[in-house]
């Protein structure tokens, strides 16, 4: 089965990927949610948001991923853009098996 897959790429400092995450489950039901959180990257700034065991960060890279199907994939991204900073989500088709 041919799918498309999204990633976000964003920080958690503002919580917005808990309003992405609860949108895509809530409203478009999307499948296979996943928030990964980062070790460490630096964005467009170049300012580096990294943890290590004696600092921990609360700003640290977070991408939120999922797929489904290419039109209720682009359909859900549209209704979270008000979210989004324009240039972080890249899209992909995939097998699903």
């Amino acid at each position: 089965m041919k799918v498309t897959v999204a990633r976000i790429y964003i920080t958690e400092g503002k919580h917005i990927h808990e309003k992405i995450f609860q949108r895509l489950h809530d409203e478009h039901k999307v499948r296979g949610v996943t928030v990964y959180r980062g070790i460490t990257g630096f964005g467009k700034s170049g300012e580096t948001h990294s943890s290590t065991l004696l600092d921990v960060s609360f700003d640290l890279p977070v991408v939120v991923e999922f797929f489904d199907d290419e039109d209720k994939v682009r359909m859900a991204l549209e209704a979270i853009a008000d979210l989004i900073t324009p240039g972080h989500v890249l899209t992909f088709a995939a097998d699903f098996s």
